[in-house]
């Protein structure tokens, strides 16, 4: 069955549907997409320009608006995490990890701080009132990946203080006794 008209109707799409050489006129290419899209070269896929050759130095395996795959991304390669605080805890040198291990690395760092309260409000007498942990994420602007781009620890801990009013008033309060009487008559 032919429908009359279609084939002048498409013809603004042919070069998007054609087969060619590549642009070093040896490499067999089938396009796939429109005029800034994919096209599969010698088996791989690769991103063309308007006119149909590859771009140079883009990652075919690259998600749409960024440089690069998340296995070749150079910033995940080289990011390092360090710990900015003035506890004895670990990242204390500028540490890589993985991006795929990174969140559980920072729950475990912020663990430490969490551990390090309790044992100082233990030590100074007193007790942790609250303790709050937060996991900050961002998304990597080379390759698009999302990772575990640190923590925050809040803690708050409630000790005895030494007031000396206190210790006066408490003192006063005991030389009379619980239901005593106080003649305070001259």
């Amino acid at each position: 069955m032919n429908v009359g008209g279609i084939n002048a109707a498409l013809s603004a799409y042919k070069p998007a549907f054609s087969s060619g050489w590549g642009a070093d006129g040896g490499r067999a290419a089938s396009t796939v997409g429109g005029a800034f899209g994919t096209a599969m070269v010698d088996g791989q896929v690769e991103n063309l320009r308007a006119d149909g050759r590859t771009v140079e130095g883009k990652d075919p395996n690259a998600r749409p608006g960024f440089e690069s795959s998340p296995e070749k991304c150079r910033t995940c390669r080289e990011r390092k995490y360090q710990d900015g605080s003035d506890e004895e805890v670990s990242f204390k040198a500028p540490t890589h990890i993985s991006p795929n291990a990174a969140g559980a690395a920072v729950r475990a760092h912020e663990g430490e701080h969490v551990s390090n309260a309790y044992k100082k409000a233990a030590m100074e007498g007193g007790r942790v009132l609250h303790c709050g942990v937060a996991i900050h994420t961002a998304t990597c602007p080379e390759c698009g990946r999302t990772y575990v781009s640190g923590g925050v620890t809040n803690t708050t801990i409630a000790t005895p203080k030494d007031d000396p009013y206190q210790r006066a008033a408490k003192g006063i309060l005991d030389d009379i006794g619980v239901g005593g009487k106080a003649d305070y008559t001259v």
